[in-house]
Formats: C-alpha cells, sequence, structure tokens
C-alpha cells in the first residue's frame, strides 16, 4: 500500500493537483470575516462570499474568482506563515502545523461528502453575503466549532 503523500511531502513539495486536493470543501474560508479594530481578532460570519455555491460548498467560478472577487485570497506556499486565520479545522493549517488530517477528510475517507456529513461544511448555515447589506454584517457573527484532531 502507498502511504499518501500528505503524509510524506511538506506542503512546498507538493504538485499542484495534490495542494488543490488538500481543500476538503468545508467552504469555512470563504466567509465574510469581520477584525475589531481595537483587538486585531477576526470573527466570523454566516455570510458566504457571494461566490460560494452554499448547497456544494464549491466555489461557482473558481477559475476567474479573483477578477470577480478581487480581495479572494489564493493560498500559496509562501503564506504558510499567515495560516493562522484559517479555521482550525482547514488541511493547509493542519499539515503546517505538524497536525494530521481529520477522519472526514474526503482525501482520508474517500468520499467527498464525508466533510458534509460530519457537520464541518457551512452547508447547513451560511447564507450569501448579498443577502444582507454590509452595515449589518455585525449581527452575523458567529462562533467556528474548533476541532482538535
Amino acid at each position: 500500500m502507498t502511504t499518501p503523500f500528505w503524509l510524506t511531502k511538506s506542503l512546498n513539495q507538493m504538485t499542484p493537483e495534490e495542494w488543490e486536493s488538500l481543500c476538503d470543501g468545508c467552504g469555512r474560508c470563504c466567509l465574510q470575516k469581520l477584525e475589531d479594530e481595537d483587538t486585531g481578532e477576526v470573527h466570523n460570519t454566516s455570510l458566504a462570499c457571494q461566490l460560494l455555491d452554499i448547497a456544494s460548498c464549491q466555489c461557482s467560478d473558481y477559475a476567474h474568482r479573483k477578477e470577480k472577487v478581487p480581495e479572494c485570497l489564493k493560498l500559496t506556499v509562501s503564506d504558510i506563515p499567515h495560516f493562522h486565520w484559517l479555521p482550525d479545522t482547514c488541511a493547509y493549517r493542519l499539515l503546517a502545523e505538524g497536525k494530521p488530517l481529520f477522519d472526514w477528510h474526503p482525501l482520508v475517507s474517500g468520499e467527498t461528502d464525508s466533510i458534509h456529513h460530519a457537520g464541518i461544511s457551512v452547508r447547513a448555515f451560511a447564507q450569501s453575503e448579498t443577502t444582507v447589506p454590509e452595515e449589518d454584517w455585525e449581527d452575523y457573527i458567529i462562533p467556528l466549532q474548533n476541532i482538535d484532531p
């Protein structure tokens, strides 16, 4: 049996295909975030990026997302020191911190919907940012479940 690539390679050794496959499809990174100006603390909201297809938790225009949503971030190896803002369930962050992937990660489970069955995705609670005026976004701040692998 072959050892999975994420156990044998560092993030900077992965191919582009391997890198992209680390995304579990939870949609958590696509939630709008608000930063407290006084403390710098970042708060998640239940409001998803306008491009997130909430049912699938996939970007509806991944190839052109940066043109349509300029503030959308493209994760790269050079961003590793800044992965602290990612959800604590995120494979990029977990591997950067030397932690294992969760059993529900599609690479581990072999099932693309395992992220949804585990209740980790935003599918059950998110709504599009376009449904709420930006001045009201702070009314949609939510805690995200913290999970320790």
